[in-house]
């Protein structure tokens, strides 16, 4: 589910027969319930609006969606390698890294 460019997921509990949802996108905790889809979506959205309220109220920054950007340190040997094998196939080093993450 998206919504504002928060992004949640959804699991069903079989037991009570309701939905849970959380927002995923983001370090901040917001989550949300309903015993029907319009409910869940209604309250995705009464949760997203809730949060960035609360912010608002205490002037802060709400937490925004990931942007993908990734801090590493690593070792200066690791880097070299990882320069010049991508440096030898054609690649920048971004594109290296993010490929190799992306075949985890």
């Amino acid at each position: 589910m998206k919504y504002k460019d928060y992004e949640a997921t959804v699991i069903f509990d079989d037991e009570t027969e309701v939905f849970h949802g959380e927002v995923i996108n983001i370090r901040d905790v917001i989550t949300f319930q309903g015993s029907s889809v319009e409910e869940l979506k209604k309250a995705f959205e009464d949760s997203v609006e809730d949060y960035l309220e609360f912010c608002r109220d205490r002037n802060e920054e709400p937490d925004k969606p990931f942007s993908g950007k990734v801090v590493l340190q690593i070792s200066p040997e690791l880097y070299n390698r990882l320069y010049r094998k991508a440096k030898l196939k054609g690649k920048s080093l971004n594109s290296l890294i993010e490929e190799s993450l992306a075949s985890i």
